[in-house]
């Protein structure tokens, strides 16, 4: 199988071959789902905290004696049974990322991007690269290539220009192929992603 590798103008100027080994057979969408769960974990910020009765004010003194009251016996106004008291095994500050193994990340990218693929809405260019730092540029440069709405451009190095041109467009990304994971490729509408790009990914995830 093999894809058009096309300009800046969206003119064709060549071929990049797709080996069947790699982006062949049934896309796994089961490590797609696994590599999404994972990103998104990892970004959780996990700032969430309670007071327990250490930490809520207040007085440490025993409200009354022990015995001869007639009430309930009790050593703290923190108490967590009282009201304004301490949380019982409230949440605290946390990470919630985890380890993913390398074959379920390799996995998840290689079935995104086979869908993708599949699809029709993956395209490879011949390079990515801004003259100037400008956003107009950038949106041409995408509405000619066809892309609207979400889209991850991948290139093997990321052209700076490039990158401060494009941040300013709602769902455009661009990052580097070594970086590239499979939410990103899932989440896209549209995947541009350059020749040299496109085939550094291929060898990695063969």
């Amino acid at each position: 199988m093999q894809l058009d590798v096309v300009d800046s103008d969206n003119k064709k100027v060549g071929k990049v071959d797709v080996s069947d080994d790699v982006f062949g057979g049934r896309v796994n969408t089961g490590l797609i789902w696994e590599s999404v769960v994972h990103s998104n974990a990892a970004e959780r910020r996990g700032t969430h905290k309670t007071k327990n009765r250490a930490l809520v004010s207040g007085s440490g003194k025993k409200p009354w004696r022990q015995k001869g009251t007639g009430r309930a016996r009790i050593g703290s106004i923190r108490n967590p049974l009282w009201r304004h008291g301490g949380t019982v095994f409230g949440p605290q500050p946390r990470s919630y990322d985890f380890a993913l193994p390398k074959k379920v990340r390799r996995g998840a990218l290689r079935a995104a991007l086979a869908d993708k693929i599949g699809t029709g809405a993956l395209v490879v260019v011949d390079e990515l690269a801004a003259a100037e730092i400008k956003t107009k540029a950038a949106t041409e440069l995408l509405k000619r290539l066809g892309v609207s709405g979400k889209a991850v451009l991948v290139d093997v190095a990321v052209d700076d220009k490039l990158l401060r041109s494009v941040r300013n467009i709602p769902g455009v990304a661009l990052v580097a192929s070594a970086k590239l994971t499979a939410r990103e490729v899932a989440d896209a509408g549209r995947v541009v992603v350059t020749k040299g790009a496109f085939e550094k990914l291929q060898e990695a995830l063969a």
